[in-house]
């Protein structure tokens, strides 16, 4: 009933528009900030993210947000961010994740590693060919999108041009060159479990999502809380 009541949270569009601002930052967000980005009063986007702090789909903290400390520094300001855990509702009830972690167990004691790659690999090929054409980070970004990855390009100035490909010059390409970095792994659960062997398949399964592509190509990178696979720009499609 727990994850029902929290999903019903978002059914107000003014509270769902501040959850997806909150949640694509990344980062801490004050009141401020998400009420201009929904494009509503400072009081009322107060109202729906304690209300979406309440049903625990995000949590709330305390912090300055001029970037100085000490005397004259003003009040901390309440910040949000998105809270950990997963939500799910499925009618009638049913437990893939179960499956999925059994499964797993049992492809990683029978060492079938490679085997799974090859049908991630496959899967993600035949995914490609209904997706249309990935030819850049800006396309990529879209079909990532689209399968619950929550990319963001980084480098490149993303901050000021949206680190497009275009942004990287001869001189700074092999410090600066745009990378989409993904906040959210779809297998998120599992992989947690089994590391190694769902890590491995999830870089698979890029890499045949993005098999048609000479530009870009996926590899592993883990951060904390994030995607363990970066997608890039290619070598042989450097200047």
């Amino acid at each position: 009933m727990e994850d029902i009541e929290a999903i019903a949270a978002l059914q107000d569009p003014v509270r769902r528009r501040l959850y997806e601002y909150v949640v694509a930052q990344g980062r801490d967000v004050g009141r401020n900030e998400a009420a201009e980005a929904a494009g509503v009063a400072r009081t009322l986007a107060a109202h729906h993210l304690d209300r979406l702090t309440e049903a625990g789909l995000l949590e709330s903290g305390s912090r300055r947000l001029t970037g100085r400390s000490g005397p004259g520094a003003g009040r901390p300001a309440k910040v949000y961010r998105r809270a950990p855990g997963e939500r799910s509702v499925s009618l009638p009830a049913r437990d893939y994740r179960t499956a999925a972690e059994l499964l797993a167990e049992a492809a990683e004691l029978a060492g079938l590693d490679a085997g799974l790659c090859t049908a991630a690999r496959r899967r993600g090929e035949a995914l490609r060919e209904t997706a249309g054409s990935c030819g850049s980070l800006e396309e990529a970004v879209e079909l990532l999108a689209a399968r619950g990855y929550e990319p963001h390009i980084e480098g490149a100035d993303a901050g000021s041009g949206e680190g497009s490909v275009a942004a990287v010059t001869a001189a700074g390409a092999a410090a600066t060159a745009p990378v989409i970095r993904m906040r959210n792994c779809p297998f998120h659960a599992v992989a947690e479990r089994f590391p190694p062997l769902v890590c491995g398949m999830n870089l698979a399964l890029l890499e045949g999502l993005l098999g048609g592509s000479d530009a870009l190509r996926a590899r592993m990178d883990a951060r904390p809380g994030e995607c363990c696979v970066v997608i890039e720009p290619s070598k042989n499609n450097d200047h």
